[in-house]
């Protein structure tokens, strides 16, 4: 880092004695600086901080219509928070108990009357190149935090892009167009938004529950896709999927990873407490698994496989109508009815000729 520039410094000089302050205006810029402002008024000193913006303040101690220390507490207030402006308390005879007050309400460091150039022209710039370099740590520190807050947006994409292809790569087993999981996540998110769920939660909640059946992975295709009814040893394979699900998105430190592993494990789990693979009922399910409980079997209901074809979305709104306070939470049908109701359009995005992502 360097102090390039401290000769372009802006200086204010508030003093209401008019010799003295023209001794010291002519110091400074017989030493070069030419920036400098007045304000010969101390009760005007904070308009003036405000116009000038100045990189140095100087300030006379002891002034018979506002002291020193009032001023010097008046501009303290303006500066931001986390800055360094230097105030520059100029004196006569102050003693020791006067200083330490001057340096609790803001100032950085004295010069004694009368002037003597060399020492007035030392502090100045000592003063001017904190400054300066506490201006250039702010813009670096500021230039690291974006690049780290652009890196990490960079990261979440990747992580979302790879989440959302490995559901899809999951779907495709038994979804000719792998989309089942993007739906699920999308109308998930609508039913949470719909509960009022924190923006940041319903934003995790799309992404996370795309990944509901990835414990499939584990499961044969003779099961997943037969056609015909499984038998009591198939249905326990299949049911295993949740469980397993669990296992492969467990122990991550990503917070959509975590919430897809709850997903996982509880989707299939049922209000009345008839479901897998615990048979927990009521609130003991997670929110988010019984909300994807509701939008998982709804896209289900309405869209091909090759070992059941679509029904209309009719019949899908009754399937989830008739499974309230059995399959579903009584709260979370309500609130998917709800949105139906306010026109979000669903019924031409799963239709069974429509493969479209809900939008």
């Amino acid at each position: 880092m360097t102090t390039d520039g401290v000769q372009d410094a802006r200086i204010l000089i508030i003093d209401d004695q008019e010799t003295e302050v023209r001794a010291l205006e002519n110091l400074l810029s017989d030493g070069g600086y030419g920036a400098i402002s007045v304000a010969t008024d101390p009760r005007r000193a904070t308009a003036m901080f405000r116009d000038v913006k100045p990189d140095l303040v100087t300030i006379d101690l002891h002034r018979p219509q506002l002291t020193g220390l009032a001023v010097t507490a008046l501009l303290h207030k303006e500066i931001p928070e986390g800055s360094c402006l230097p105030i520059l308390m100029v004196t006569e005879d102050a003693d020791s108990e006067s200083k330490a007050h001057a340096i609790r309400v803001g100032a950085c460091d004295f010069v004694s009357k009368p002037f003597r150039a060399d020492e007035v022209l030392l502090r100045v710039k000592n003063l001017l190149e904190m400054r300066f370099l506490q201006l250039q740590l702010q813009a670096y520190t500021q230039m690291l935090e974006t690049r780290v807050s652009e890196r990490t947006r960079e990261l979440e994409r990747a992580q979302q892009d790879i989440l959302k292809r490995v559901a899809r790569a999951v779907e495709y087993r038994d979804d000719v167009t792998g989309q089942h999981a993007q739906r699920v996540g999308l109308l998930s998110a609508l039913i949470a938004e719909r509960l009022g769920l924190p923006v940041d939660e319903v934003e995790r909640l799309r992404h996370a529950a795309p990944l509901h059946d990835v414990g499939k992975i584990a499961v044969a295709d003779e099961i997943i896709l037969k056609p015909g009814p499984l038998t009591d040893t198939e249905r326990k394979k299949m049911q295993s999927h949740s469980a397993v699900g669990a296992v492969i998105l467990g122990g991550s430190e990503c917070d959509v990873l975590r919430m897809a592993e709850v997903i996982s494990l509880r989707h299939h789990e049922c209000w009345d407490g008839t479901g897998y693979p615990d048979g927990i009922q009521g609130s003991e399910i997670p929110l988010v698994a019984r909300i994807v409980a509701v939008a998982d079997a709804f896209d289900a209901v309405t869209h091909h496989r090759p070992y059941k074809p679509a029904r209309s979305f009719k019949e899908g709104l009754t399937e989830i109508v008739d499974g309230r306070g059995s399959r579903f939470d009584p709260r979370i049908v309500h609130a998917f009815l709800d949105i139906i109701k306010e026109g979000w359009q669903l019924e031409l995005a799963y239709s069974p000729e429509s493969h479209r992502r809900v939008c």
